[in-house]
């Protein structure tokens, strides 16, 4: 079944009982195919890899950044004729007091000392662990999906590098974007992905709750563990200069897909983005 196009401008959030919502009529998730050819629900053809069918809470990830890549390059009017980075943050980021001063000296440092870098992850998941010692230390890799998806910066270049992989995005069997692009990279995208990476990251991770954890979270204490963090690092931040710390290959990293993502109504919808209404 494939929506219309007025189906395709709707969101999880405004329709939660039809797609892009949970459609009662579709496929319970661990239905097998035979028994949901049986029943008739609305996506019997199409389970993921795994032989499951789609949760629409798990789906709306890859969805949502799809459709802001667009949106911020495509559709903000300020964005016009800006070929620069733009920084992706999350409501969970907590970012430093010199995150803007260390954005701007990666932008330069990558302009004299690795043109050919295509992103900057401002962002680590080791928090202020050593910030000290790696407050003003940056290295060169390939972009992976578990390092180099927060506090991240791409260019417009890098941008059109990905709407020309807009199909193989769209319909590759995992619901993170994040594991998506890496399988791009390297692949769709023939030259992998080169990322100039902060050492001592100027984001730090406060969301104990989401997707992949809903019990037992306590926001108030990853945000306290926060401030805690930048009284140790206060005394590193504003470094006048950067240092290189280590140039690693940039090569294609293959990994097992994770499926939940194999319904073609979402296909159509994640390649619906990138037209003009």
């Amino acid at each position: 079944m494939s929506p219309t196009s007025s189906q395709r401008r709707k969101s999880t959030q405004l329709y939660p009982n039809e797609f892009p919502g949970q459609d009662p009529r579709d496929c319970p998730r661990d239905m097998s195919k035979d028994n949901a050819v049986k029943t008739g629900c609305l996506n019997a053809q199409h389970p993921d890899s795994y032989g499951h069918y789609r949760e629409a809470l798990i789906t709306q990830t890859k969805h949502h950044w799809w459709w802001k890549m667009h949106f911020v390059w495509e559709r903000v009017q300020l964005m016009q004729g800006y070929s620069g980075f733009v920084v992706f943050l999350e409501e969970d980021n907590y970012i430093l007091p010199d995150f803007f001063h260390f954005y701007k000296s990666m932008v330069e440092f990558s302009k004299n000392s690795c043109p050919d870098c295509d992103m900057l992850a401002l962002g680590n998941h080791n928090g202020v662990t050593d910030f000290v010692k790696l407050s003003n230390k940056v290295l060169t890799t390939g972009w992976m999906s578990t390092k180099h998806n927060i506090g991240m910066a791409l260019s417009r270049e890098v941008y059109y590098k990905l709407m020309g992989c807009s199909q193989e995005f769209c319909t590759y069997d995992d619901y993170n974007w994040d594991w998506t692009l890496q399988h791009l990279s390297g692949t769709c995208i023939p030259k992998p992905l080169k990322v100039l990476v902060a050492q001592g990251s100027r984001v730090l991770h406060t969301g104990d709750c989401g997707l992949h954890q809903k019990d037992g979270c306590r926001p108030e204490l990853a945000s306290q563990r926060a401030e805690e963090g930048l009284q140790s690092a206060k005394h590193a931040l504003f470094p006048s200069s950067l240092l290189l710390n280590g140039a690693e290959a940039v090569e294609h990293k293959a990994h097992m897909k994770n499926g939940g993502w194999g319904d073609t109504r979402d296909h159509i919808l994640c390649n619906n983005y990138a037209k003009r209404l």
